[in-house]
């Protein structure tokens, strides 16, 4: 239903949507000449107002779940009608990725000032290739095409439906009876059913998801301040083996979070592992754990691709070499303010996204956020003052190397056992043409008739 400034297309790549052309004035200072003519759903015109609107509200509007991203924005300074500029308190690299989000859209100023945002959230009005038809919450969202959008009308589809199907199970049922088109995450075991059926396949594709075990430190003789002990467990754990018998084949190992398609990335670390059963149990027994540890560990269930299996064989890989773990499997909501509070045990496991596309998210775990090193416990001296340097560093090719390094140092010290990109399976009728996106979202402009 909505356009932003920037967007970012399937790989991720940032191109202009509602801006015509933006440009770098100086470290602070950033400009976006706007597209002409283009209206909102109640056919008002989009103008530098709305932008200055959008955007002061996502600032000032801490409740907002995003609102943290646009903290940097000190001002937005109209030019003219159809030219902003966006002030920013400090130079901040990742300002282009902020302003792509999908939460940095334009909201229709004069419609919500008039209406308040109450009714607007009950009757949404955008620029989007959609507009509103009617919401049902917990069951379904209905849309129709914009018949004056300014990229062209949507000719493929009269009407959009996005249904609530939790189950598994009942999203493959709809999906082989007609009553959908598109489910996502379509466990292996359920494969032979959708590509037996004449009407239905299966499409893959990578996404920005990676799983991996977070230590916790909770006394300087807890286990995990052990590099050794970290590693054992990292070693001990057979990711391909993950990957093959649960994914379907679908993941790529990895020693980092920052993949291929992100700013940043360090390719010598992805599509790697350390699997080395032996080499754990000599590193337990340095480590003064001859005999065997005892952790806990805590996971989402029903949440992520087979996240219960995944967590129970990696539960079994680490008692094998002689690590009894306690395995926790908890509700997403338990499991979220369980994680919020800082109650996490010695290990938990974790499947993130990396929504700004960009090794930036270094910074935030281990610098800022309620899941930072120091919080968890840990310290690296070396990797905060790589990440420090990096955090305001204009200079892009700078930047990329100071992210590569404090990859490997992450890597080097075990501070996080990152697992494997997650690859995400789709369930598609096959009168419908789907290419799914690294970001994983729908762009249902995008998506066509067979």
């Amino acid at each position: 239903m909505y356009n932003t400034l920037l967007k970012r297309d399937a790989k991720g790549n940032i191109s202009t949507d509602l801006a015509e052309s933006y440009k770098k004035v100086d470290d602070t200072t950033w400009e976006f000449d706007l597209k002409k003519g283009i209206k909102f759903h109640n056919g008002i015109e989009m103008t530098a107002e709305d932008v200055k609107f959008s955007f002061e509200r996502a600032v000032a509007e801490k409740t907002l779940g995003e609102s943290v991203y646009y903290k940097s924005i000190k001002e937005v300074k109209i030019i003219d009608p159809y030219k902003v500029q966006f002030i920013t308190d400090g130079p901040n690299p990742l300002f282009l990725s902020v302003i792509a989000r999908t939460s940095a859209a334009i909201l229709p100023k004069k419609y919500i000032e008039e209406k308040g945002m109450d009714s607007f959230n009950q009757q949404p009005v955008g620029t989007g290739p959609f507009k509103f038809v009617e919401w049902k919450k917990g069951s379904y969202l209905k849309l129709e095409p914009y018949e004056q959008y300014f990229e062209g009308a949507a000719k493929d589809w009269s009407q959009v439906v996005f249904r609530i199907l939790p189950e598994g199970s009942t999203r493959v049922g709809e999906l082989l009876t007609g009553g959908v088109d598109i489910i996502p995450s379509v466990g292996s075991n359920d494969w032979p059913r959708v590509k037996g059926n004449d009407k239905t396949g299966i499409v893959s594709g990578a996404s920005n998801r990676v799983a991996f075990l977070v230590p916790k430190v909770t006394s300087p003789k807890s286990p995990m301040a052990d590099q050794r002990v970290r590693e054992a467990v990292e070693l001990a754990i057979d990711k391909k083996l993950i990957i093959d018998k649960l994914l379907g084949g679908l993941g790529t190992t990895t020693r980092t979070r920052i993949t291929p398609g992100n700013f940043g990335a360090n390719p010598k670390l992805f599509n790697v592992a350390v699997y080395d059963e032996k080499r754990a149990k000599e590193l337990l027994k340095e480590a003064g754990y001859e005999n065997g540890l005892e952790l806990t560990m805590q996971s989402t269930t029903g949440r992520y691709a087979k996240d219960k299996e995944v967590t129970e064989m990696i539960v079994g890989m680490l008692a094998k070499v002689g690590i009894k773990v306690k395995l926790e499997l908890l509700e997403f909501s338990v499991y979220e303010e369980i994680r919020k509070v800082n109650k996490v045990s010695d290990l938990h496991m974790v499947w993130l996204a990396n929504s700004n596309f960009d090794a930036f998210t270094m910074v935030s775990e281990h610098l800022t956020s309620v899941r930072s090193l120091t919080n968890l416990g840990l310290s690296s001296q070396e990797l905060e003052e790589i990440l420090k340097k990096a955090e305001k560093n204009m200079n892009q090719d700078e930047r990329d190397s100071q992210y590569q390094m404090a990859q490997q140092v992450e890597a080097n010290q075990f501070l996080r056992l990152y697992l494997y990109l997650e690859h995400n399976s789709y369930g598609v009728s096959k009168s419908v043409n789907f290419t799914p996106r690294l970001d994983e979202m729908y762009k249902v402009y995008e998506i066509s008739k067979h």
